[in-house]
């Protein structure tokens, strides 16, 4: 199980474990969403995997959306 946190514009991937696997946020460059890994030699397993994959699949169709935070 992969949980999904909204901070700041990203999403934090957290294992159920509770240990930060690294973020999903907006590419601007790239125009696209991408997961960057809290740590390089960081090793996902494959459902940790699979589920990453299938948040990024969803935010690219609409499915999913990552809140906008207003700091006004």
């Amino acid at each position: 199980m992969v949980l999904f946190w909204p901070i700041q514009q990203q999403l934090d991937c957290i294992s159920s474990s509770g240990r930060i696997l690294g973020k999903i946020g907006f590419d601007i460059q790239k125009d696209d969403y991408i997961f960057v890994p809290e740590d390089v030699s960081l090793s996902l397993t494959g459902e940790e995997q699979a589920k990453i994959d299938e948040r990024l699949a969803g935010l690219r169709s609409g499915l999913y959306l990552i809140p906008m935070q207003d700091d006004d």
